[in-house]
């Protein structure tokens, strides 16, 4: 399917997207048996900390990390470049997916070939996936987004025995990666929403928690940053409920909280899919908006600016798929690349930028952090018009 027409298809897709994003969509390194008070100061710490590279281009900083020495890898070029996909499930997948081919046609001079399987979000059909690209022969490196981590990591074992291998978006549970790209994480995102309520909202105000579903690893850690930071300000959580990325499901139960609450002073979402939804209620309810938080997707930009509620956006940078070729090409070049892990930062939005991330001319579904706007085609390769 064509880009703008898989884009279409997405639009249309409507509660779905926000299900599969629910599903199958990002996920961090944070699981099971982490330190969450070590990886929550850890990532707070790095909001906070400038990182290493060039400022106007993010998708090459990093911070503090080891350079790992490469030239062991080191090959003549041009490179035959292989990515395995977790798959194209959800519409930070689309924008991110898009980018990586235009930063494949910046480096064509590099790249001889870039030979992409989507994994269609089904463990099995990945590893089958990679397995092909090893025994084909052909790739002088591998890039993978793993779907899960547990199941893919036997494969990537057996990846790294042939070829040098950069991760990004989810990790897998070796260390034999060379690289693994990653932005800071979501303790991080969820926290900054978090932050930004108790900032703009009375002492002791209420708040409507959304969360999208419950054990998934990134929203699990998102909201336990949230849930943190309103328990140390004594923030009354009025409501904690579960609406699946569902856009209708969202309105009627903010809906159904406004008529037995009343005011509402913040609204805090593990996913800004629903973001807008939650404005529409309090707009057809007759009532001034409350603080909404959200993320980098076009529409909660777009109503945020016009609607002018107080809004915040935290972000998880699709640029990253940017990086994962960058790295991966340093790798066979034998320069140095952060290791064991490339972290990215993770700018937030503000009303004092959002001006500079909100464009009438994209899909709704774009996710603005995409670190695409100097690529060849912006904006009509990721859907937008001239």
């Amino acid at each position: 399917m064509a880009q703008t027409g898989l884009i279409r298809a997405l639009l249309r897709a409507g509660t779905l997207i926000a299900l599969l994003l629910a599903m199958c969509g990002v996920t961090w390194a944070q699981v099971a048996n982490v330190n969450v008070d070590k990886e929550f100061a850890e990532q707070m710490a790095l909001m906070k900390a400038k990182p290493n590279g060039p400022a106007d281009k993010p998708w090459e900083q990093w911070f503090d990390a080891n350079l790992k020495d490469t030239s062991s890898y080191a090959k003549k070029g041009p490179y035959h470049l292989c990515f395995s996909n977790a798959g194209l499930g959800n519409a930070w997948r689309v924008t991110g997916w898009i980018t990586m081919q235009a930063e494949v046609e910046l480096d064509k001079d590099k790249i001889a070939s870039f030979d992409h399987a989507d994994g269609q979000s089904n463990d099995n059909k990945q590893i089958s996936d990679i397995q092909s690209f090893i025994n084909g022969g052909k790739c002088d490196a591998l890039i993978v987004s793993p779907n899960t981590s547990a199941a893919l990591t036997p494969v990537v074992e057996q990846a790294c025995k042939h070829m040098p291998v950069v991760t990004f978006d989810r990790s897998v549970n070796t260390p034999c990666p060379v690289t693994a790209v990653r932005s800071i994480g979501g303790y991080a995102w969820g926290a900054a929403g978090a932050q930004f309520i108790v900032k703009n909202i009375p002492k002791g105000g209420k708040v409507l928690v959304l969360r999208t579903a419950p054990g998934i690893d990134v929203f699990e850690t998102r909201w336990t940053a949230a849930d943190k930071i309103f328990k140390d300000a004594g923030v009354d959580v009025v409501g904690n409920e579960f609406v699946g990325g569902d856009r209708a499901k969202t309105k009627a139960i903010v809906t159904d909280y406004i008529t037995r609450i009343g005011q509402i002073d913040a609204v805090w979402v593990d996913l800004g899919t629903v973001s807008v939804a939650a404005a529409e209620a309090f707009q057809d309810m007759g009532m001034p908006y409350p603080v909404i938080t959200g993320e980098d997707e076009q529409d909660y930009l777009q109503a945020w600016q016009k609607d002018g509620f107080k809004g915040f956006a935290s972000t998880y940078p699709a640029y990253q798929w940017r990086t994962a070729v960058q790295a991966t090409l340093k790798i066979l070049e034998g320069k140095p690349v952060p290791a064991p892990e490339w972290i990215l930062p993770q700018p937030v939005i503000t009303k004092d930028n959002l001006a500079k991330f909100v464009n009438a001319k994209l899909s709704p579904l774009h996710f603005s952090m995409c670190g695409c706007e100097d690529m060849p085609g912006f904006p009509e390769r990721w859907g937008g018009k001239k």
